[in-house]
């Protein structure tokens, strides 16, 4: 509910602004210890990618309202944005987007790690837990960049918003495709904010999507297996539904004026 938000949101920046903050029976101040608002600003931003990893990757909904808490602390406390990024560039290197190269003297474990992949006693996670904590992250970073706090002051600009993902795709088509994780991570983008995207470049995006469909399809497809090629092809009628109705739905879960009445 918007109101349960509110609250969460007010506790977050109330603990960030240095009032008293009653949690689990006792109060807490980050005035308490000389690093304490440093210590909080790190482990709410490391807190905030693990929902991605974790929650977003299963219920792709609940990027919304997640994102939409932390876009209005990030204006609010600009230090929580910067960590977060830190920690969701290193958790996600696509994020970036960076495809890591393996350097010489890098052990195959330590590069595993690099591309984001978790490695236990030298166990290496199975591909699709990986790509699921993968998509996560990118769609609570997509759904960022296109929310404001409804209750700032809207004076200034987004923390980080819209431009940012504009970059991103330019980026990523920029990038020579990886096979399982490209497609997966350009489908998830372009559900979550190439609606909002679209509004915001117009003639632009449609050229972009354009030549998704015309040139990067293909380069994707050539270096994808026959195994893999659920994702691929997902992409593609996305992109062809898309281009033939010149239009790109608003993503499912988005947080409409009426939600913030409840």
């Amino acid at each position: 509910a918007g109101s349960k938000l509110r609250e969460v949101f007010d506790k977050i920046n109330n603990l960030l602004s240095g009032k008293p903050v009653q949690t689990e029976g006792q109060t807490v101040s980050v005035t308490q210890h000389p690093q304490g608002l440093e210590f909080v600003c790190y482990k709410l931003a490391e807190k905030f990618v693990r929902h991605g990893e974790g929650e977003v990757s299963f219920h792709h909904d609940s990027a919304f309202p997640i994102a939409v808490v932390l876009s209005g602390i990030w204006e609010l406390h600009p230090r929580v944005g910067d960590i977060f990024l830190a920690h969701l560039h290193k958790k996600c290197p696509y994020s970036v987007p960076f495809y890591p190269a393996r350097k010489e003297g890098t052990s195959m474990e330590e590069y595993q790690r690099m591309l984001g992949y978790e490695v236990h006693d030298s166990k290496v996670e199975e591909q699709d837990h990986f790509l699921k904590r993968m998509s996560g992250m990118i769609r609570l970073y997509a759904a960022i960049i296109q929310l404001r706090w409804p209750y700032g002051n809207k004076q200034g600009a987004h923390p980080h918003g819209l431009s940012y993902g504009w970059r991103w795709l330019a980026q990523m088509l920029n990038l020579e495709p990886l096979a399982d994780v490209t497609a997966m991570l350009l489908l998830d983008f372009l559900e979550v904010c190439g609606n909002a995207l679209m509004k915001q470049y117009g003639i632009q995006f449609w050229k972009t999507m354009f030549f998704i469909q015309k040139s990067y399809i293909p380069r994707i497809e050539a270096v994808t297996s026959s195994g893999q090629m659920g994702c691929l092809s997902r992409l593609k009628n996305f992109v062809q539904k898309c281009l033939q109705a010149e239009e790109i739905p608003l993503p499912k879960g988005i947080l409409t004026p009426s939600f913030w009445r409840t």
